[in-house]
């Protein structure tokens, strides 16, 4: 996504209005990347070089994460307490996609671009979420 993109996504005289967008587009893109695990866990942990029981639990617990962010996104106001745990399971969420490439997995060449991808997408969502959080505090 590109930072022209995202700075009209964030756009907003309304700083509510920022974090739950970027809440939302974490819920979309961690659904649809739950149900695709779930979808086709075998030929995806094929090309991957991932567990397809691995891929089909991961799966299922995006899916629900993904579920819980856009109801938090939904809200008008979204506690500070419960975006503030978004964000950190987002931040654990990418060192752990690292940790998991070096230390348990041996990926493809596709996992091995794929794993650290997503990594960095969850890593700015939580960034993304956080200075949005930060401005409605102001």
């Amino acid at each position: 996504m590109s930072a022209t993109l995202l700075a009209g996504f964030a756009r907003t005289a309304v700083p509510q209005l920022a974090l739950r967008r970027f809440l939302a587009l974490d819920a979309v893109v961690t659904t649809a990347n739950g149900l695709a695990y779930v979808a086709f866990s075998a030929p995806l942990g094929r090309l991957l070089g991932v567990g397809p029981g691995l891929l089909l639990a991961l799966g299922v617990l995006l899916a629900l994460y993904g579920a819980a962010v856009g109801l938090l996104a939904s809200r008008r106001r979204p506690p500070a307490l419960a975006v503030k745990a978004v964000v950190e399971t987002n931040y654990a969420w990418a060192a752990l996609s690292l940790v998991s490439l070096a230390v348990w997995f041996a990926p493809t060449l596709a996992g091995t671009v794929w794993i650290p991808a997503q990594a960095l997408t969850v890593a700015g969502f939580a960034l993304l979420q956080q200075l949005a959080l930060r401005s409605v505090a102001e």
